[in-house]
Order: structure tokens, then sequence, then C-alpha cells
């Protein structure tokens, strides 16, 4: 009774302090990957879209854990832990591995008397090792002191805690991935709390009361908890990085190291091209000069040639040109530049230079794949008067259309054309008990043939250098054909390999219409054809598509052979065949703030049914930080461990680590686990991505880098 008494006049305290509220700067973060104390939560907040890693070990467990500030007041976490003496019937070789998610929520800021308040999910999703919830408040009380008062159900329930609300299960499950519903804010209730103070902004001291006496650890392995106070010590590194050191439960002592960035504030990347050509003003005499329009075909000839020259110095493409007395179209094509903005404005600056001065409207309608995605017009004297002011003043001037049915036609003059390039690749495979993570790491032969801007043949021969893929040799049972688990027998035998070699082909039907058709083989595992069709209108969130496949296994040497779409379980021996035919309507929608969804129904390569659910947020300078969950008709037993199918996913653009402009970029997915229930063809170039950058609200996004 009289540790309740004095939490609860720490929290009480807390609450009835005045002080200044916590700076917007990043706050510690504790043993479980979240802003807190040691081992306890407090109710601080990250800045918004902080992005920080964590790699910390106490006793024989190590933890590693992403964490997310989604929203100002949304926070996620994804966590994989190994413990190692662990009596545990998943263990493996002693070491029992768990994945599980987190979420919180900021109820109230810190204002004046008021405490910041956050009531948080712990292992929600999951096996339940770590299952816990709470309500904590923090408050600082004075320059550098706050004080966090908190209750835990759950783990954080487990030590001097008094009844609550119904029973709770504290069963650890095999599979996990499930949502535990039935266990949130039920059984026993516990206090927590503690204080931190930093006498500087490198230092930050912590004494924390825990309500976490480690049950299952105690039962399952030499964990000894002695006492409930913990100490903990953190220093801050100028570039944002933090070590922590901790002394726990009486008995232990700990350690943490945590990397934070956030892609919010990275800036936009590039900034060792050269600086555009400046606009070139009129006289009034020349804008009234129509004198060129009696040879006009010459004219544009010659106006296209020249133009085609500048454009090139700039590292971009006429596609096409249609010359008027006072308007000209220019068919852009752009392969250097990440925003399409960037291009626009540079391509305006050298149309202002080499365009009879009569020529007022210029619109520039950016092409993909041969398909042109929009129409963006500017006035000639906006750029003239507008060129060394803010870029927004230019947007309040441009227009944003349909690419118009006579867009001029494609210039092929260069056409075939073949490009290729030899660089390094890597693959990898996580969360394998018997080797959490492993890489390979080779060289890549890559390779295209343009027959004309949309049809274009490419692939690619790789070899392996160095790596560890190839060394699993752990097999699981499914009660599905193995579309996707048999990956470690590709990695076995395939050395070299061919990942990809295709034929597509891209169009534009009609108006706010596009289409894709790919041929060969599509990916790693799979050979056919996939075809996809996207309605996307310019100024739209909003888009529809579908894509529909016939697909055939390829042989394990991923060369040119075929094995039929039949698979035999390594474990059970069964033998199961999958359907040739998959596919799925998509809805994607466009939130603004960067935040974006998009929704897959359909069947997946396993012949199951059901849907993805993506949601990303996104971020001016090609950032993508975001999170998928696929549900099938397949139940939690038969999919397997996870239950089904989540992850997380980050796309890096290039240019942050080259400096150079380009529209390339790296997307590295965690998956709690790769199970054969709701997998989807990982065919490439799939059209939303590639149209909506040049439409209105990802342009004007990105508008900033106009004048670039």
């Amino acid at each position: 009774m009289a540790r309740r008494a004095g939490i609860a006049a720490l929290l009480a305290g807390a609450t009835a302090l005045a002080g200044a509220p916590h700076a917007d700067t990043v706050p510690s973060y504790n043993l479980y990957g979240l802003p807190g104390l040691v081992d306890m939560p407090d109710a601080n907040m990250s800045p918004d879209a902080t992005l920080a890693l964590t790699y910390g070990r106490m006793g024989t467990a190590n933890r590693g854990s992403v964490s997310f500030q989604i929203a100002p007041r949304l926070v996620g976490t994804f966590r994989y832990t190994g413990i190692g003496s662990f009596d545990h019937r998943a263990s493996v070789d002693g070491v029992y591995y768990d994945r599980s998610f987190d979420v919180r929520f900021q109820l109230l800021t810190e204002s004046g008397w008021r405490p910041s308040v956050v009531i948080g999910l712990q292992d929600f999703i999951g096996t339940g090792l770590y299952s816990a919830e709470y309500l904590v408040a923090t408050k600082t009380i004075a320059p550098g002191l706050q004080v966090t008062g908190g209750l835990g159900w759950g783990r954080l329930g487990s030590y001097n805690g008094f009844g609550g609300f119904g029973t709770r299960s504290e069963e650890v499950l095999d599979d996990g991935g499930q949502p535990t519903t039935d266990r949130w804010f039920r059984g026993d209730i516990a206090p927590f709390g503690g204080i931190a103070w930093s006498p500087d902004d490198r230092l930050t001291f912590k004494l924390e009361y825990s309500s976490d006496q480690y049950d299952l650890e105690r039962e399952n392995s030499t964990f000894e908890h002695n006492s409930p106070i913990n100490v903990g010590m953190d220093y801050r590194f100028k570039g944002g990085s933090q070590l922590s050191l901790y002394y726990a439960h009486g008995s232990t002592i700990g350690a943490q190291y945590t990397y934070t960035m956030n892609p919010k504030t990275l800036g936009v990347p590039g900034g060792t091209e050269t600086a555009p050509l400046p606009v070139k003003p009129r006289s009034a005499a020349e804008a009234r000069d129509l004198g060129w329009t009696s040879d006009i075909s010459g004219t544009e000839a010659s106006t296209q040639a020249r133009l085609a020259r500048s454009l090139s110095r700039e590292k971009l493409e006429l596609e096409g040109f249609d010359l008027e007395p006072n308007r000209a179209t220019l068919r852009l094509r752009n392969d250097t530049y990440g925003a399409t903005s960037q291009a626009v404005g540079r391509a305006a600056r050298a149309m202002s230079r080499i365009l009879p001065g009569s020529v007022e409207e210029f619109v520039i309608v950016p092409s993909e794949r041969g398909m042109p995605a929009s129409a963006i017009t500017l006035r000639r004297s906006d750029l003239e008067a507008l060129e060394n002011e803010a870029a927004a003043d230019m947007l309040a001037r441009t227009g944003f259309g349909e690419a118009p049915a006579n867009t001029p036609p494609m210039e092929l003059d260069d056409h075939p054309r073949f490009l290729w390039s030899l660089a390094p690749y890597y693959n990898y495979a996580t969360f394998d008990p018997d080797g959490p993570l492993r890489l390979d790491l080779g060289v890549a032969l890559r390779g295209q043939i343009e027959f004309s801007p949309n049809i274009v043949l490419r692939g690619s021969i790789g070899k392996k250098i160095v790596g560890n893929i190839d060394d699993i040799t752990r097999e699981s049972a499914s009660n599905l054909p193995r579309v996707r688990t048999d990956y470690a027998e590709y990695a076995r035998e395939a050395d070299p390999r061919i990942p990809r070699l295709t034929l597509a082909f891209y169009g534009k039907p009609a108006s706010q219409l596009y289409s894709r058709l790919t041929l060969g083989y599509l990916e790693t595992m799979y050979a056919g054809a996939s075809a996809e069709i996207l309605w996307k209108p310019v100024g739209s969130r909003l888009a529809l598509g579908a894509e529909l496949n016939y697909v055939e296994r390829r042989d394990f040497d991923m060369l040119f052979g075929l094995q039929g779409n039949e698979t035999t379980d390594p474990v059970t021996g069964i033998t199961r065949s999958f359907p040739h035919v998959n596919g799925h309507v998509s809805a994607y929608y466009d939130f603004g703030n960067g935040y974006n969804t998009q929704l897959d129904v359909g069947r997946y390569i396993a012949g199951d049914k059901g849907a993805t659910l993506t949601v990303a947020r996104e971020f001016a300078n090609g950032w993508r930080i975001g999170a998928f969950a696929t549900k099938t008709d397949v139940s939690s037993k038969d999919f397997g461990e996870g239950s089904f199918d989540k992850g997380l996913f980050f796309t890096i653009p290039v240019s942050i680590g080259t400096g150079k402009p380009s529209r390339s970029d790296s997307t590295f997915t965690i998956r709690s686990v790769q199970r054969d229930g709701g997998a989807k063809l990982s065919v490439s170039d799939r059209l939303y991505e590639r149209i909506r950058d040049n439409h209105e609200p990802d342009v004007a996004t990105s508008w900033g880098r106009f004048w670039r």
C-alpha cells in the first residue's frame, strides 16, 4: 500500500505543479523502443515524422525496434526480440524470437498546469509475450526536470497490482499475429512512475518504479527480479543518436543505442546539378512580332532542334513538339529529376530562351513510358515577372489539365535505343529463427532495348559474390501451395540468375485511362503475362485500377525453365496446385499532407481471396514510410505463423546517397513473416506511382523545386 500511495502522490505532483512544456526535441527512448524511462513508458512525443531505430540488451534479452511518429499525436512501433536461455516450446537453440507491434496516442498535450497524457497498446498484434496497455501522464515541473506517473495492465500490471476489469490470459501464442483484443485493459492494474532530470542538453538521468514483474522470464529462464527500482543514464551525441546505460530489477545491467532521423526535415536530395539558365525576358516589340509565322513550318523545325539541344543540357528530352503563333506544346520526358515540378521549371526556362517572342502560352505535357500524363500550362509573361519571387506565386498562375487529344506525336528518330548498367545488388531475408537477418551481395548486369518510349524490353542477370541466404535449412509446413515459402530453394539453386526478363507495352487508350501489358519472366518466381489499367484524372485525389495476371512457376535455377503450378511440401509430402490466374481491383486515395492509402481486393497467387490495405506517409524529398496488411479467406491456422500477412516498408530516394538528382529509389520491406497466404505478384513498373507523379496533387506538393 505504501508503494501505491507513493506512486499516486508522484502522479498527483506531476499534474499539480506548473512548468514549461517539453521542448520540441527528440525525447529519450526506453528499452521497448518507445519514448520513456528505462522499462516504463512516459507521455512524451517526438517531433512529427521522427523515425527512431533502437537496439538494446538487458540481461539475456536483445531488443531491436523501429518507431515512427506517424502523426503529431500517433506513434507506431515494430519490435524484434531474442531472449536467451528461455525455456519455451517455440525456442530455437535456447533462444526465443518474438515480433510485436505497438501503437500509442496522445490524448492531451502538455500546457500550463496540464500534463501530457498518452494511452498505449503494447504488443497488440503478436504472441502476447510483451502484451500490455497503459495510461500515462508526464509533466515538466522545472527546466530539465520531468515527472511521470501511470497505470499499466498486462505485463505492466504484474507487480504489486490490484484487481481490474475481467480476467486476462497470459499465454504466449506460438503463431501470434492476431490482435489480442480479448486482453486489452483487462486483468490486474498496477501503478508505475519515475523522474527524468537533464542537467544539460546531452545528459539525462532516470529513476523509475517499474510495474513489470517479468513473470514469464522468471518462470522460463534464470532471470531475477529483485527490485522494482530501475535507474538509467542517457548521453546524446551531436548527430542526434543516444547511448543509454541501465541498472534494473536489482539484478542486471543493460545498454541501448538509439538513432533518430526525420525524413520531414532532411531537405530535398540532390544539389550537385548545374543551375538552370535564367528566363529570357522579351521586349514589347518581340512579343508583338508575328513575322516569323510566314514560314511557320521551317521555324518550327529549327526551333524544335534548338530546344531539344537545350533540354538535353538539362538532362531532359523533347519527345514531341508543336508550335503555333501564340502557343507551344512540349511533350517532355524526364528521366532525371525526382520532382516533376523541377523538370517543368527547367523546361519552361529553356522555352523562354528559344521560342519566338509572340509565343505567350507554354503547354508542357509530361510523358511517362510514352503516355502523355497531364498538361501543365504556364504564361510566359508570368515566368518573366515571377522568376525571383516565391514558387507559390507561380503555382497560383499555373494550370493543370488532361493531356490534349492532339498532343504532339512521339519523335522516334533515335529509336530503338539500348541502355545498360553494371552495378551491385543485394537480397535479404529476415526473421528466420536460425538467422534473423540474412544477406546476399552480388553484381548485376542490367539492360533494356527501347523500341519506342512505350515498348520496352528489359532484363538483368545477377551473380552472387557473398552471402548466406542459401544457408537456410529450416522448413515449416504450409497448408497452402508453397507460392512463396520455397524462396530458400531459389536462393540455393539460382546462381547466376535472371531475376526478370520482360517485354512491356504502355498506352493511353482514352483520356484519364492508362494501360500496361508485361510479358515474360515477371519476377524471381513467376513467368507469364500481367495486364493493368488505371483511371486517374489529373486533379483528382482518387484513382481506380485493375490488374489481371496469368502466371506459371519458374524453375529453381531462375533461368528459362518452368515447373508448373504444383508444389510439394517438404515437411508433409503433400502436393498442392494453385491457379494460373490471379489479380485484383484497386482504389487509391491521397488524403493530403503526404498521407496515401491503397486498397487491393482480389485473388492472390495461392488462390486465396481477400484484400490488402496499404497506408503510407510520403515526403516531398522522396522518402516514403508505410505499413500494409492482407487478410484473405485463409484461416489463421492454415496461414501459419503470423496469422496473416503484414509488414512495414521504407522507400529511400537514391539521390540521398549520391547528391545527384534521380528518379530512382530503393524500398526495404520488413515482413513479420513470409508465408504463402496473401501473396501478390511482384511485377515492376505498376502504373499508379508513375502517373500520379505528374498530376496536380503531387506536382503542387513539390512545387518549391520549380525554380531549382
